[in-house]
Order: structure tokens, then C-alpha cells, then sequence
């Protein structure tokens, strides 16, 4: 009979979470921010139909990083969960501790589990209240836990470089465009370099509490973060080519030297003046 092949608990977990990580560290990174009148979510993202960012409920927003069909399906999960408690009981019961809380216990569990791979993403859950000191930002990782966190965070692939970034720039109470500009800033920055982003590459939403209406949620399209971002982010238009580089000025072309009027071919020309009796003179005759 053939000894089982056997592996420690603790060796599994450790090969579980390096599986995970790396599949984490390929995706770009996602930055969050928590700015006067809400929280700001922003990534790099040339897909215009794959969105990392997305509305659950009306307050609560979703972003992930990692394997899109993976956070994909945690979000329609969150999204029927929050329908459901809002139903059955009040909108107001619909929270994002809750949603935070439902996604931890799914993602350690299948983590703890042998029978399928652990899911390659991480999650923010943010929330917004009615102020500024009630909004609620929860981070998750692939293993179950939940961080609360508080000002700005970064998750995916050069979090650490992106996070060390925020952490050095980043201030409380900042309006829409400085904290757009800021994330934006922190996803173009490397350990080696940084390197700017084109609007058109990416994807920023933001949960704002100055809205009228119940739902919080709204995207920012390429063309306003044009505008916040100015004209570094927009490439240089022709006319504004032809502004910089001074056109050839042509030298005044030379006067001509002033020469005696002709006498125009079709014009008769004119009589001899006529004698002192007023009579024409008199032809002289012919030889």
C-alpha cells in the first residue's frame, strides 16, 4: 500500500496566499480616496466595457482588482444581497460594514477551502453618510480580512509604491479635482519613474453627497478629467502646434521703380490745336 502524499496546513495556506498574491501583483493598481464631499475610486483601465468600479446601493460603491470574472461575480452577489435586505426590511439597513462583513466570510471561506483555488482579488467597500466623519471605507483581501480604512488606500499590482506615494501627499478635506489629481498622480508613479496617463486609459468614479438625487454614484467621463487634469493629460491640438512654432515671416516685396505712364493703345490720339481764326489747318497736297 502507498503512503498519501501529505502536505502541512500550514504549507497550504502559505502556497494558497502566494497563489493568490500573484495573480493580484499582474493587474494594475486602484486607489481610493476620501476627499471634503465624498470618496473618490480610480484606476487605470483602457476597457470601456470592463469596469472595476461599480454602484451596489445607493451610498455604497464596489472596486476590485485581480481576476474579472472572479470579482465580477462577488459583485452581483452584493448587489442581489443589498436588494433583498433593502426589501424585506428598509433601505436604511442596507450597509457597507454588512456588505463588507457577507464578503469576507465568502472570500475565507473558499480560501480555507481545498476544494477550488482561492479567488485572485482584492475589494474596497466604501460608503458615504451625511458627513464627512461618517463615511466608511473597508479594504478586503483575498483571504477574508477586512481593513477599515481611513484618508486613502491602494490595492493590485504597485500598491506599495502607489500607497507610499498617497501616504507622503495626501491631506484631509481636499476638493474633487485634488484628490482626481492626486490619484491620478499616484497611479503614474514607479519606484524607477513616473509617467502620465492618458484620460482616455482611465477609470474614475466617485460616491458624492452633494447629490440630489438617493443614488451617490456617478462616473467621470474622459472628457471632464480632461478638464481637472488640464492640458498635460490632453494631446496638443494642431493649431496650438502652429502657436508655438512662429510662422516665416516673407520680406516685403520691393517697389518698383516709378516709370512714365504709356498711352493707352486703343486711345485716338489727338488733334493739333487749332489756329488763331478758329480754322483747321489745311493738309498740304500731295506730291
Amino acid at each position: 500500500m502507498s503512503t498519501p502524499f501529505y502536505v502541512s496546513p500550514e504549507q497550504l495556506m502559505r502556497d494558497r496566499a502566494d497563489f493568490a498574491r500573484k495573480g493580484i501583483s499582474r493587474g494594475r493598481a486602484l486607489v481610493s480616496l476620501q476627499y471634503a464631499d465624498g470618496i473618490v475610486f480610480a484606476s487605470e483601465n483602457p476597457s470601456a466595457a470592463l469596469h472595476k468600479v461599480s454602484e451596489i446601493y445607493d451610498r455604497i460603491a464596489f472596486a476590485a482588482v485581480g481576476r474579472y470574472n472572479e470579482f465580477e461575480n462577488l459583485r452581483i452577489a452584493g448587489v442581489r444581497l443589498a436588494d433583498m435586505r433593502g426589501y424585506a426590511y428598509d433601505r436604511r439597513d442596507v450597509t457597507g460594514r454588512g456588505l463588507a462583513n457577507a464578503y469576507a466570510q465568502t472570500l475565507g471561506t473558499i480560501f480555507s477551502s481545498g476544494g477550488e483555488k482561492p479567488y485572485e482579488v482584492e475589494l474596497f467597500v466604501g460608503e458615504i453618510g451625511d458627513a464627512a466623519e461618517s463615511d466608511q471605507l473597508y479594504r478586503l483581501t483575498y483571504d477574508g480580512q477586512v481593513v477599515d480604512e481611513h484618508g486613502f488606500a491602494a490595492i493590485g499590482g504597485a500598491a506599495e509604491a502607489v500607497g507610499g506615494y498617497l501616504k507622503e501627499r495626501y491631506t484631509e478635506g481636499a476638493t474633487l479635482e485634488d484628490a482626481i489629481k492626486l490619484a491620478v498622480a499616484a497611479l503614474g508613479h514607479t519606484e524607477t519613474e513616473d509617467r502620465e496617463i492618458e484620460a482616455k486609459n482611465l477609470e474614475v468614479a466617485v460616491l458624492d453627497r452633494t447629490r440630489t438625487q438617493p443614488r451617490k454614484f456617478r462616473r467621470i467621463r474622459p472628457a471632464t478629467l480632461l478638464e481637472i487634469l488640464g492640458s498635460a493629460a490632453a494631446p496638443t491640438a494642431p493649431a496650438e502646434v502652429e502657436a508655438a512654432a512662429p510662422a516665416a515671416v516673407e520680406p516685403p516685396a520691393e517697389k518698383p521703380a516709378d516709370k512714365p505712364a504709356e498711352k493707352p493703345v486703343d486711345e485716338a490720339p489727338l488733334a493739333p490745336p487749332a489756329d488763331d481764326d478758329g480754322e483747321p489747318p489745311i493738309a498740304p497736297p500731295l506730291d
